[in-house]
């Protein structure tokens, strides 16, 4: 796969553009010369997001609103990139929500939202966007933001979200394999945060009239206080971080990118149960 060591007047596409890593993204790769397309469903927030970054170099950034879980809105970014910059170079599908409740306690809208913007979200970034890149035949990069919840797989009180995460990293894999397959000059970097400093906890903020209000259980609320307590806590992330970390990634052409070691027992315990019950001959 392509290593991309010169990123200066890449085209760069974020979704979730407009606070959290999605911004951060946004900031890092303007800080190495790229230039942006910022997307976000929320609007307001995306115009300042703008207005901070693109202040200095109006003609670098380019904002737009985005529904990632509308497949024709992001098929309107694709063509909407292209119009403004010519091409596309690297595309970081990172729009992401969470429910914070039991399984028994949630609704199928619910399970529609998160997987919509979670997972479907990714699925039409890749499906928009990828054709683009192979017809354009140059290095180019999709970077998909999963989560530790993608390895850790079965997270109490996240089941759409961690559902859709393990999605994530499953597509993304297999797109790295396919590409290598093919020759193509399209590389593939996944993102697996641990607990990282941004709005995610507070997501229903977007959450559409039509798929109504959660049903949060105290275990779920519970839960967020310690998620909370963990991004604030010692080995918390800054977006900022993540984002250095992505850029390193796409100009060295690694796929996992992952920021902390303190989930090493689990996945370890995760993956020795599997093995303990493969029948050896």
């Amino acid at each position: 796969m392509p290593a991309m060591p010169d990123l200066r007047d890449a085209v760069v596409v974020v979704t979730g553009a407009a606070s959290g890593i999605g911004f951060a993204l946004a900031d890092a790769f303007l800080g190495v010369g790229a230039r942006v397309v910022m997307a976000d469903i929320e609007a307001p927030a995306l115009a300042l997001a703008e207005q901070r970054l693109g202040a200095p170099r109006a003609d670098r950034v380019h904002a737009m609103v985005t529904d990632v879980a509308d497949l024709g809105a992001v098929e309107r970014l694709a063509a909407a990139t292209l119009e403004r910059f010519g091409q596309v170079d690297v595309v970081c599908n990172n729009a992401g929500i969470s429910t914070f409740t039991t399984i028994d306690h949630l609704t199928i809208s619910d399970w529609e939202w998160v997987l919509g913007v979670d997972l479907w979200g990714v699925i039409h970034g890749v499906h928009a966007f990828l054709p683009i890149m192979l017809e354009q035949g140059t290095p180019s990069r999709i970077v998909n933001t999963a989560s530790v919840a993608g390895l850790m797989s079965g997270i109490a009180f996240l089941a759409p979200y961690a559902v859709a995460k393990v999605g994530v990293v499953s597509l993304s894999e297999t797109l790295r394999a396919e590409m290598a397959a093919a020759g193509a000059p399209v590389g593939v970097s996944v993102v697996c945060p641990g607990f990282t400093d941004t709005n995610v906890l507070d997501c229903d903020r977007n959450r559409p009239a039509q798929f109504g209000v959660e049903s949060r259980t105290d275990g779920g609320e519970a839960w967020r206080t310690m998620a909370r307590a963990g991004m604030d806590g010692p080995t918390g992330k800054q977006p900022a971080e993540l984002a250095a970390m992505v850029v390193d990634a796409v100009r060295t052409d690694r796929f996992w990118v992952l920021s902390h070691d303190d989930v090493l027992p689990i996945i370890e315990q995760r993956f020795a149960e599997i093995l303990a019950e493969v029948p050896y001959r």
